[in-house]
């Protein structure tokens, strides 16, 4: 049975180069990075070096960067030090962020004096900035903005440049979750004047299980583990070297001809929208996806007619991997939060797929799961 995976935004495939790298790493960083001798040595410089060569790549400093266990460690991290660290009073997010800042701000709530308010968006998830403004207005209120850089379910794209003007204008702290974003442009965060990010490596095509979070200079960070003195006292526990490495890999590889990259996913992308409006055109796009400028290119989704049940089972059985949605989602019964914030409630109910795109994907897996598709729906 062929097989076409088309869930990159939930996972990548990991480059060989990168598993070459981590095996290599397995058979000689075998010391423990916090030990003195020549053996933790060895596994020590070998993270510090990957450290630095992640932070050149997004044009800050290597002391700016904490590895964590991934995107949702980092989103934790990061929230939790802005409210019981650097006393925020009030977080201002969205509705269609990952449920990894989402339900983070809603504990914290719980367990702190701050106020959460969610900004407005457009139906395609732009953030509506005078509302933003007038949410930042209350000076009295020591603010963060955590908003998503690329949105993992729709593929918006918010000018994060432009929020992070309006944040200085009201001395407001500005988060992005950066993981569908880091990898898959050129990110330079100095130019850029967010105060933090969160990333993860399983996204661009590296190991899962590592990631990093980014606090610029002069931001203090309390660690949320505790137990040990590692990643400069910010996170406790043995470094996973391997991982690291794979990631520091998994990131030169896809930055190394990005601009090349881009132009062939976009031409995937292109391809799949322009195939889906011939041979199926009663389907709908979700939050402007099929916009190739605003967009991400490695992320469309689409709504069905109607709600189809077991889509993505009959899919599966045809070797088409698609998500319902976002990945944390699709094995669940609960629908998007996203698209139930975007869409009126009854376009929301029916049947949406998010089908995400990689350097991998060919022109042939788009003809194969367009076609299966329009079969399996004329079962219906």
């Amino acid at each position: 049975m062929r097989k076409v995976y088309l869930d990159n935004a939930a996972t990548t495939q990991v480059f060989e180069e990168v598993i070459t790298e981590m095996s290599t790493s397995l058979r000689v960083n075998y010391g423990n990075p916090s030990s003195t001798h020549q053996f933790g040595r060895t596994a020590k410089s070998a993270i510090e070096k990957a450290r630095k060569n992640i932070a050149s790549k997004l044009a800050i400093s290597s002391s700016e960067l904490i590895f964590t266990s991934g995107g949702t460690e980092a989103n934790n991290l990061i929230l939790r030090n802005a409210v019981v660290h650097l006393k925020v009073t009030q977080i201002i997010t969205t509705k269609i962020e990952h449920h990894a800042v989402l339900k983070t701000v809603e504990e914290l709530q719980k367990d702190f004096p701050v106020q959460i308010k969610y900004v407005e968006t457009d139906d395609r998830g732009f953030v509506d900035y005078v509302h933003l403004r007038s949410l930042l207005s209350d000076i009295t209120q020591k603010s963060l903005v955590s908003l998503m850089f690329v949105n993992n379910e729709v593929g918006t794209i918010q000018d994060v440049k432009k929020i992070a003007i309006i944040c200085k204008e009201y001395t407001a702290l500005f988060h992005s979750d950066a993981v569908q974003a880091i990898g898959h442009f050129q990110v330079d965060l100095n130019d850029l004047g967010i105060d933090f990010i969160s990333a993860s490596a399983h996204k661009f095509h590296g190991p899962k299980g590592v990631g990093f979070a980014y606090f610029k200079k002069g931001f203090g960070v309390k660690p949320m583990l505790l137990g040990g003195e590692q990643e400069k006292g910010a996170r406790a526990g043995t470094e996973a070297v391997h991982a690291i490495l794979g990631m520091d890999k998994a990131l030169a590889i896809s930055l190394e001809n990005i601009n090349q990259d881009i132009q062939e996913i976009k031409f995937i992308k292109k391809l799949c929208i322009d195939l889906l409006k011939k041979e199926l055109p009663e389907i709908m796009f979700n939050g402007g996806s099929e916009n190739l400028k605003d967009a991400t290119v490695t992320i469309l989704s689409i709504r069905l007619p109607k709600e189809y049940a077991f889509l993505l089972f009959n899919l599966d059985l045809k070797g088409i991997a698609v998500s319902g949605g976002s990945a944390c989602q699709s094995g669940s019964n609960k629908g998007s939060h996203v698209l139930e914030s975007l869409l009126p409630l009854q376009e929301a109910l029916k049947t949406s797929l998010r089908i995400s795109f990689s350097k991998y994907t060919t022109e042939d897996d788009i003809v194969y799961f367009i076609s299966t598709l329009k079969k399996v729906l004329e079962k219906k």
